[in-house]
């Protein structure tokens, strides 16, 4: 027997159905909310919670609110602000007409290391010129006795060259030598800039000197390092004698006294040598030691701004090797690639000549870029800071392509792995070196860099009795 229809249970079975679908509808769209992507910042954002009560845009009200309207507006609600967008790469990539092939946040300021020594290379050419030398200047406060080879008195030694190292010491004791000079009775004093074997301490740094000159203290580094030097240039003849001066007192550090007598000058390899060697290696003592003849950071960051028009936004320094936290653009660094670009070809030279080559130069870009195509299609300036702003790494330089073209570029990564930053600018180099026919090599005649360090000059006189920090008494 059919059962008879109940109009009741269909309205139940309509509610059920409906309530099912609007629970169903809350829930999609609280999923849907929780879903949505965070917004693309390019700086950091921090949402605060809205006051209660006002409308956006609107003036706050001054007027005091009673707990009973306090309880009957509506809560706010509990907005948690997203999390900063960290902006982990500066990016400017130009042809020599400076046309922009890639570009992001070039106008960001971000940590660029190391790269920081091409803007105190570029205020140390421009100030003192590429074949300028570091002097080192020996003198005696006492009497010479050619019968004897005995000085009665003190020998002084002062400069500031921040490439002065064993060999170099051996060959003042050699001149020495030369003049008759085997003895001194007195101390060895070493003005306060003098340093050696890139050791920051004047004391430290005359303590070695005073080995070094003595063949009967010297550190077979030492020796080892004279032997190396003359043997790269072909001087066999010095290596037929062992250069010695015994000093007999102590070591002091203190200045030039006024009534000392020069008795010759040690003059460095030319700065655009020094500045090859300090760049492939990125020393930071030597990129110090430079700036403190250019008036430290302070100097070199307003050097930089009077000369290429750069702001405060733009460059701020606080070393100039690279240490620390500096601040400079993408832009900026640009700025200043090209001025030492401009610089060096006003001088007849090129990139390469201070920079170092990717795949044949030793130092930072050795092992990079190393397959037969991409061998010697860099040149560039490294930057690294394993901790420092969370890690930072860095590539300014230039690289060519088989269609004959030259590109610029500036890198800056940082809030990182510094060995994964690595392989991305390699992998873009690459890429873009790709997208414009492939890597071809720049035309460069590699020189070692101990070469480069050994085309010193000894003079018998100094030019200027002030360049070696002589007393004021």
């Amino acid at each position: 027997m059919r059962k008879s229809f109940n109009p009741t249970r269909l309205v139940i079975l309509s509610s059920l159905l409906i309530l099912l679908a609007l629970v169903q509808t809350s829930a999609l769209g609280q999923a849907t909310s929780a879903e949505q992507p965070a917004p693309n910042n390019t700086h950091p954002t921090i949402l605060t919670r809205p006051v209660v009560g006002e409308r956006q845009g609107a003036q706050p009200s001054t007027q005091p609110v009673s707990a009973s309207t306090a309880v009957a507006q509506p809560a706010a609600p509990d907005i948690a602000p997203p999390a900063p967008v960290i902006i982990t790469q500066g990016l400017l990539v130009e042809t020599l007409d400076g046309k922009v092939v890639m570009e992001n946040e070039s106008n960001q300021g971000f940590n660029p290391a190391s790269a920081v020594k091409l803007g105190t290379s570029l205020a140390a050419l421009k100030t003192f010129g590429v074949d300028h030398r570091f002097a080192t200047a020996v003198w005696t406060s006492g009497t010479f006795d050619p019968a004897t080879g005995t000085i009665t008195g003190d020998l002084i030694v002062s400069g500031s060259d921040p490439s002065f190292h064993y060999e170099h010491a051996v060959m003042i004791a050699r001149e020495l030598n030369r003049q008759g000079i085997r003895t001194v009775t007195g101390n060895l004093i070493v003005a306060p800039s003098f340093t050696m074997n890139f050791d920051w301490s004047a004391q430290r740094s005359g303590d070695q000197l005073y080995d070094t000159l003595d063949a009967s203290r010297r550190p077979a580094a030492a020796s080892r390092a004279w032997l190396e030097e003359r043997s790269i240039v072909g001087d066999t003849q010095s290596l037929q004698s062992v250069p010695s001066v015994a000093v007999m007192g102590a070591v002091y550090v203190d200045s030039v006294p006024q009534n000392a007598k020069p008795l010759l000058v040690h003059r460095s390899s030319r700065l655009v040598d020094i500045l090859k060697v300090l760049l492939c290696y990125s020393n930071n003592f030597m990129a110090e030691r430079i700036g403190d003849n250019l008036g430290g950071a302070s100097g070199v960051q307003n050097f930089l701004m009077k000369e290429l028009g750069l702001s405060a936004t733009d460059i701020r320094l606080a070393s100039t090797s690279g240490l620390g936290v500096n601040r400079v653009t993408p832009h900026a660094m640009m700025k200043i690639f090209r001025a030492l670009r401009d610089e060096l070809a006003a001088n007849k030279l090129s990139v390469a000549d201070i920079l170092p080559v990717a795949g044949i130069d030793p130092g930072t870009l050795e092992k990079r870029y190393t397959d037969i195509n991409s061998r010697g299609s860099v040149i560039a300036k490294t930057g690294t800071l394993v901790r420092t702003d969370g890690g930072a790494s860095a590539l300014v330089g230039q690289m060519r392509t088989r269609t004959g073209e030259t590109l610029l570029f500036v890198i800056f990564n940082q809030r990182g792995n510094v060995w994964r930053f690595r392989q991305s600018q390699d992998a873009l180099i690459t890429q873009i070196q790709n997208s414009h026919g492939g890597p071809a090599a720049f035309k460069y005649q590699p020189l070692s860099p101990a070469l480069r360090l050994a085309r010193t000059q000894l003079d018998k006189l100094p030019a200027r009795k002030d360049e070696y920090e002589p007393g004021q008494n």
